[in-house]
């Protein structure tokens, strides 16, 4: 009977989810952000996740990620960009040479993390920040240069941009995911405007990441496969964790991100082997 009291009085005081609807966007100070609370009475963490250039983050609440977060007891969150007078109005303000913003999120995802744990009342648990794209490059630009945003960090098919950071502030686990074939951001990037915006190069993303995090050899600790999907670790550096999923496909997730993503985040491993 008092665990169940516990539980129920756990539950009672999470509070109401007033704003974070497709419809009904919660507003903080030079945006807005969509959510979504589990089922469970104390939420483990939160999970946020920063959508593609020109999408929404409402888009996102019926996503694989939101629906596996969920499942496993987080809260969802899904911020929008907004960059109103540039050319590219639903954006990220992506570290890079040539580009300019309305908004900097580097200030803008810790307000809506802060506004987040004031609604919801969630105080700690772990966090996970992942992205898609455009998004999947501030992902790694928030890694780099605020590494104490979240836990743990998932970009899925966007990297640095040029000129790339000559280093980041330190340590941190990062699983990365990339299509073998995507023609929107290649492996090694592409440039725009007769070279004046690049996309930077996945690889040299890797290296500058491998730097930070101490390894000390180039070649990961390990290589696996699973299918079609091509796995690199490096979980032997000095501090952090990187992993590389390579699979097939084009500009996109291939099947089972969201549960590898998780797992990982989780601490389940890749493989049997970690």
């Amino acid at each position: 009977m008092t665990r169940i009291l516990a539980v129920l009085f756990a539950f009672l005081s999470l509070p109401a989810l007033a704003c974070g609807g497709p419809e009904d966007a919660c507003a903080v100070p030079g945006g807005s952000y969509h959510m979504a609370l589990p089922e469970s009475a104390v939420p483990k963490g939160i999970v946020m996740h920063l959508h593609g250039g020109g999408a929404r983050g409402q888009g996102l609440l019926t996503s694989g990620l939101a629906r596996e977060a969920l499942a496993r007891g987080y809260v969802f969150v899904a911020p929008n960009g907004e960059q109103p007078t540039r050319r590219f109005k639903r954006d990220w303000s992506v570290r890079g040479k040539g580009l300019e913003y309305d908004r900097q999120d580097f200030g803008f995802l810790p307000d809506v993390m802060a506004d987040v744990r004031a609604r919801t009342g969630v105080e700690g648990g772990s966090v996970l920040l992942a992205g898609f794209s455009r998004g999947g490059s501030f992902v790694w630009d928030m890694a780099c240069q605020m590494p104490g945003f979240a836990d743990a960090y998932a970009p899925l098919a966007g990297a640095f941009w040029d000129d790339l950071p000559v280093g980041c502030d330190a340590p941190v686990r990062l699983f990365h995911t990339h299509g073998w074939n995507d023609r929107v951001v290649p492996l090694e990037g592409r440039s725009f405007g007769g070279g004046a915006v690049v996309q930077g190069d996945v690889w040299a993303s890797l290296k500058i990441l491998r730097e930070t995090n101490g390894c000390d050899a180039r070649q990961p600790e390990r290589n696996s496969f699973e299918g079609d999907l091509w796995f690199r670790h490096w979980t032997d550096c000095a501090a952090g964790d990187i992993r590389l999923m390579l699979h097939p496909g084009g500009h996109g997730a291939p099947q089972g991100w969201a549960v590898r993503v998780m797992d990982w985040f989780e601490g389940k491993g890749l493989d049997p082997e970690g």
